[in-house]
């Protein structure tokens, strides 16, 4: 029985031995595993606010054209041989600089009353008394209404140039407008005494046109 004892202890020695190595190959083999691995790539971060500016498209709303704050009211001036229409630009009351028939109303109301007494190189060939009925601004159609007084008296050169600085004078926001002259309340087929034919609407090219100066 003695004899096997030793055997027993160099037993126990290899199986220790062998069962370290075996350890040392497991944990070396788990140590390259480990370190051999691809790292997972980092997920770039993503800017959700630009993202979403990116997609989101803000409608243009269209915005109204400006209205002019200011008008001409048109004088005649005499040039030696002939007369000719001026602009004169008039500054509105700021209750009325938003609208269209307010400006309008307000330059007649200034172009009626006359010239300024200082300014003697301008003049009017509106008949005195002639008073504003209403002025309307529709599309792109100026209608002005007038006294009776309007229609009264003067050769052809005076009504002529009466005719010019209504019609200028309402089409002082758009050159390009027509223009229906009414004398209480009717459409004015004839101007004046010697009865000057109008075909209306009114322009400032057909003026030019079928009246010159």
């Amino acid at each position: 029985m003695n004899k096997r004892k030793p055997d027993r202890a160099v037993s126990r020695r290899a199986i220790a031995t062998i069962g370290g190595i075996i350890l040392a190959i497991g944990g070396g083999t788990v140590w390259l595993a480990l370190n051999s691995r691809t790292p997972a790539p980092t997920p770039t971060p993503t800017n959700s606010t630009n993202s979403t500016n990116s997609t989101t498209n803000t409608p243009n709303t269209p915005q109204p054209a400006p209205v002019p704050e200011t008008a001409e009211i048109y004088w005649l001036q005499d040039r030696g041989n002939k007369l000719e229409l001026v602009g004169r630009p008039v500054t509105l009351d700021k209750a009325a600089s938003k609208s269209p028939n307010a400006i309008l109303a307000q330059a007649f109301v200034r172009l009626l009353a006359g010239p300024n007494a200082t300014d003697d190189k301008i003049s009017t060939s509106i008949p005195k008394g002639t008073k504003l009925r209403s002025v309307t601004v529709q599309n792109d159609t100026v209608t002005v209404d007038l006294s009776q007084e309007f229609n009264s008296g003067g050769g052809s050169a005076a009504m002529t140039g009466r005719l010019g600085q209504v019609i200028y004078t309402a089409t002082s926001l758009d050159p390009n407008a027509k223009v229906l002259i009414a004398v209480d309340g009717k459409p004015l087929e004839t101007l004046g005494g010697e009865g000057l034919e109008l075909e209306q609407p009114l322009t400032r090219q057909s003026f030019q046109k079928n009246f010159p100066l």
